[in-house]
């Protein structure tokens, strides 16, 4: 006779206990997720990335750009993309969870969360309300742009993002992201 395995569930509040070692602590409907600390080439493309979006979309009348942001939806469920973008409008508050509008979610796919970022991660986004997904894959020199459940464009030159209420784009040439790199 077998045993029945028990899969722990936690909550957001539940990830204050966790230890602050480097690692990334995600709950998705409450099952725990945990990714090591990113690689220097991981960090060089978030960077590059970040550059590009702080200088033509950051600012107090667009939109903000956060670093490692958070998608939070307590009790069950936060997620922290590499970058996130929130339109500007939006009341800042100190909890994640104020936040009522995602515009853009940015996941840097490394080999230990390939897997979390798109069978999981990416829809549940998407389901949250983020109004666009980017993965990006370092080893395909690649972005996939995911707007709608089940559709995914795969991007390898330039990227054009279009902020959702603003009459601004941005172009991303993906070989200077990628430059460098092995």
């Amino acid at each position: 006779m077998g045993m029945a395995v028990t899969i722990p569930y936690y909550t957001v509040a539940d990830l204050e206990n966790f230890p602050n070692d480097g690692n990334r602590y995600e709950l998705l409907d409450g099952v725990l997720l945990v990714t090591p600390a990113p690689s220097v080439s991981h960090q060089i493309v978030v960077s590059r990335l970040f550059e590009k979006l702080a200088t033509d979309v950051h600012g107090v009348d667009r939109a903000f750009v956060f670093a490692r942001g958070v998608v939070s939806f307590p009790p069950r469920t936060q997620l922290e993309p590499d970058l996130l973008i929130v339109p500007a409008h939006v009341p800042v508050s100190d909890k994640w969870e104020d936040l009522s509008e995602h515009w853009l979610a940015v996941e840097v796919m490394s080999r230990t969360s390939r897997i979390y970022d798109r069978d999981f991660k990416r829809d549940a986004y998407l389901a949250l309300g983020v109004r666009e997904v980017w993965l990006v894959d370092r080893d395909d020199r690649s972005v996939d742009v995911t707007r709608v459940r089940g559709e995914v464009e795969t991007v390898r030159d330039t990227i054009t993002w279009r902020l959702p209420t603003l009459d601004l784009e941005v172009r991303f040439d993906l070989h200077y992201i990628f430059a460098g790199l092995d």
